[in-house]
């Protein structure tokens, strides 16, 4: 299959629209000050924000290299002539005001007056000197200098500042575009989270003045940059506390900021990056009381171990040493490593799964029990939508009943719209109450969610990752530990693999889907199965399309097998964020799609709908005829339409009865173990399918008969 894609890619022609949209994409893509060499810039370019359409990022990425083939890539001097005529006319073309040539010099403070005043003289007298040490000097003689002789130093810098006053009034009047233009760009906004230490060192800073006011920044460095390694955990703790408290803030005010000005093209994975090192996770991590992190695999383990007893080793050579002393290692040794990394593993699951959840509910229970029915695990279905926790919603959910009562004539929507009104009158200061609920009601609500996913069993991996994670230790050694580069070579080699060697590992594939199913079963229960709605399949039953554009584009994604190479988990990671940086066009295309497949599976449900009622009303007649007076309830009952309320997305196909119009036959206990055995044998097909589309289009034939296999057990 993938080779017929690589095809389809070389035959497909390009329309001259399509190619200058692509240019236009290539165009935007670009950084604001595009001022490297053309092929840095080439090989920097993000060719998934590129991509458009039907054309993907290696197909954009290859017509552009047939284009440039045609096109010079060099200036002659005509050009450049032109260039430098322009340049004469105009000098000044940065966007920094300060580097602009009428832009007035800022004076000279007192020390720097003393400091070039003196610095030829000491030169001379000291040639041994470096730069660094007659500043030093001079700084000091400066200090020690009496207040009558700095005066002078003083009195000139105070002359030449009320000069630069005015000057500045003059460029502003003479250049009032640029002053309003630098003054608007970045006056609202917001300003970055600080770092633990960034936030410690501004605290320390003042003290430290208070006790040494003549010290220089680099005294300050220096001296407080020690104390911060030799701080104790839990004072560091308490920093990094007040770090990620600035970073919830600077993110929401961020997405507001965001939404105030879309001419920026920001997303969210702009805004949202940590401020803690890896040390200060693990910190933070170690005080919630969660378990450390295991090693994603045995080379890893190997390398975590070997790199204790190697502190003395420089860390540039200690990879190096590691990539060396695994390649020794045996093969047995290699699998010990692993097994005991997958060991690991489980433990650090099950101690995840045994952390507290720790809960404010019942502080807010005395103020917002309304709130309380919201966001309880135990109200809540999981089919449900959730609905969103906001301070508004909150504020909301607070008066609404008081207004009821107030105003009974409102409708809950004329309510809604007095409710919204009122808050938006609300002051900053009163809003600010619901705005840190909203931060605890959310941390709650995400802590809740990861408990819900923790619960799940491990997804089942795909012969090409079990192969993978069997072999990638000897890739990272001889790769020295750099990742992508092994993962291409992996890749490379797992395409020009034989059927009959990628056999055993589509046996363990399908080994741990039947592992993960198993596991599924035991965690639902009959009742939870029921709860879930859990689809019930009928002969002929035409099949449920995409319901919403995001659903068309998440198929369209992984049928395509671009995104084979990853687990499914960070797959739906990476098709989530290329929807979000998807046009608004393009979202309206897949919208209409889906909206136009919904139409006609309607169209197609009621047709068949229409054929098993007609179905079942002759063959409910015929038993009827043919049946004697001591057995017509029996057969009655056999022959009878049962309408149940099997699938609640269907409701809608009958307005009348209120009830779906779903009709089956009632059958003896064989047929029904029967079409359960035919049902899970569908089910066990289309997740062969789905693993062999996850594994290797080319591995279809062993892939069959591996399936077949596994239903005859």
């Amino acid at each position: 299959m993938n080779g017929e894609m690589e095809t389809a890619t070389q035959d497909q022609v390009w329309a001259q629209d399509d190619l200058l949209k692509l240019l236009e994409a290539m165009k935007v893509a670009l950084p604001q000050k595009d001022l490297t060499k053309y092929k840095t810039s080439e090989s920097h370019l993000d060719w998934q924000k590129v991509a458009f359409n039907s054309y993907t990022a290696e197909m954009c990425k290859q017509k552009w290299q047939e284009v440039s083939k045609e096109i010079r890539k060099f200036r002659t001097l005509t050009e450049l002539i032109v260039d430098a005529q322009d340049y004469i006319k105009n000098p000044y073309k940065g966007k920094k005001l300060k580097k602009h040539p009428d832009f007035p010099k800022k004076p000279l403070t007192p020390y720097f007056r003393f400091f070039m005043e003196k610095r030829a003289k000491y030169a001379k007298l000291h040639p041994e000197m470096s730069n660094l040490d007659l500043t030093k000097i001079l700084s000091k003689k400066y200090r020690e200098l009496p207040d009558k002789k700095k005066k002078k130093y003083v009195e000139d810098f105070l002359r030449d500042k009320e000069a630069f006053v005015q000057s500045m009034l003059k460029f502003r009047e003479e250049h009032p575009d640029l002053v309003e233009s630098m003054t608007k760009k970045g006056s609202n906004v917001p300003e970055k989270p600080k770092t633990p230490q960034q936030l410690w060192y501004n605290h320390e800073k003042k003290a430290f003045l208070k006790s040494h006011p003549d010290a220089t920044t680099k005294d300050i460095k220096e001296s407080l940059g020690k104390q911060w390694t030799q701080l104790s955990d839990k004072k560091r703790l308490k920093w990094i506390t007040k770090s990620l408290e600035q970073q919830k803030q600077y993110e929401e005010t961020m997405r507001e900021y965001i939404q105030q000005h879309p001419e920026l093209n920001m997303t969210q994975g702009d805004i949202v990056k940590s401020t803690l090192t890896k040390a200060e996770r693990q910190l933070k991590d170690k005080s919630d009381g969660r378990p450390d992190k295991p090693p994603p695999n045995g080379y890893s383990m190997f390398c975590a171990e070997l790199m204790s007893s190697m502190k003395d080793v420089p860390s540039t050579e200690r990879m190096v040493m590691c990539s060396q002393r695994w390649k020794l290692l045996k093969q047995s040794e290699k699998d010990s490593y692993q097994k005991r990394c997958e060991q690991r593993k489980k433990e650090y699951e099950i101690e995840m799964n045994r952390l507290p959840s720790h809960t404010h509910m019942s502080i807010f229970s005395l103020f917002y029990p309304c709130l309380i029915l919201h966001c309880s695990p135990l109200q809540a279905s999981p089919e449900k939508p959730k609905r969103p926790i906001s301070a508004m919603f909150i504020f909301s959910e607070e008066k609404r009943p008081k207004l009821q009562q107030e105003r009974p004539d409102l409708s809950d929507s004329e309510l809604t719209r007095l409710l919204a009104r009122m808050w938006n009158e609300l002051s900053d200061k009163k809003k600010e109450k619901y705005k840190r609920l909203e931060t605890v009601l959310k941390a709650e609500s995400m802590k809740k969610e990861k408990e819900d996913r923790s619960r799940l069993p491990d997804p089942p991996k795909t012969a090409q990752d079990i192969w993978q994670q069997s072999v990638i230790g000897d890739y990272l050694a001889r790769f020295k530990n750099d990742r992508p580069k092994a993962q291409k070579a992996m890749e490379a080699t797992w395409n020009t693999m034989e059927k009959k060697e990628k056999i055993m590992w589509i046996k363990k594939a399908a080994e741990d889907q039947k592992r993960y199913d198993r596991d599924l079963c035991e965690m639902r229960s009959p009742a939870t199965a029921i709860a879930s709605g859990k689809k019930m399949k009928f002969e002929g039953e035409p099949k449920k399309p995409p319901s919403n554009g995001y659903q068309k584009f998440s198929q369209e994604m992984l049928s395509n097998g671009e995104l084979n190479h990853l687990p499914m988990k960070e797959r739906m990671t990476e098709i989530g964020g290329r929807w979000q940086r998807l046009p608004q066009k393009e979202k309206d295309r897949y919208k209409k799609i889906a909206e136009e497949k919904q139409k006609q599976y309607k169209v197609q449900l009621e047709q068949w709908l229409a054929v098993r009622t007609h179905w079942g009303q002759e063959k409910a007649s015929s038993e009827a005829d043919t049946s004697s007076e001591e057995d017509d309830d029996d057969d009655d009952v056999s022959a009878a339409l049962l309408f149940a309320s099997i699938q609640p997305s269907r409701r809608e196909m009958s307005v009348a009865t209120k009830q779906p119009l779903f009709f089956f036959h009632l059958q003896n206990d064989d047929d029904d173990d029967d079409d359960d055995d035919d049902d899970d044998e569908d089910e066990d097909d289309d997740e062969a399918e789905d693993k062999e589309n996850k594994s290797e289009d080319s591995s279809s034939e062993s892939s069959s008969a591996e399936t077949s296999d596994s239903d005859s057990d």
